[in-house]
């Protein structure tokens, strides 16, 4: 069912010199910006991104797990012993949904059925 990372999200304070940062020392590669979020891309890791946002009602760190479809893979896993503690719910790239396992750990899950967002940025 999990297909891979989607993502990992940062809360950060500006966004500016936090994509400075992870792209200058860290090496990531700027792909888009978006209001008060901005992805980079793992260069050795396609498709999974570092999102730097400044939400405060999104955890301040939080992994993101790609599924085919959210809403086809709640019954799943609810059946399995699984929580829904939110979702599912639209977002920008498609659905997400949060869970808690039997163990108590909280996984956020999210579909691409309306794509990944466009590159914006320059790469350097």
């Amino acid at each position: 069912m999990l297909l891979r990372i989607d993502c990992v999200m940062f809360r950060v304070e500006d966004i500016d010199p936090a994509l400075d940062f992870y792209r200058e020392v860290m090496g990531l590669v700027p792909r888009w910006r978006e209001g008060n979020m901005a992805g980079l891309d793992f260069p050795r890791t396609p498709g999974t991104e570092l999102v730097l946002h400044t939400d405060s009602d999104i955890p301040a760190v939080d992994v993101n797990y790609a599924v085919k479809d959210v809403a086809a893979a709640l019954p799943t896993l609810v059946r399995a012993g699984c929580r829904v503690v939110t979702g599912p719910f639209p977002i920008a790239i498609g659905n997400c949904a949060v869970v808690t396992d039997p163990f108590g750990n909280s996984l956020t899950l999210v579909d691409m059925t309306k794509g990944r967002r466009p590159p914006n940025l320059a790469r350097s």
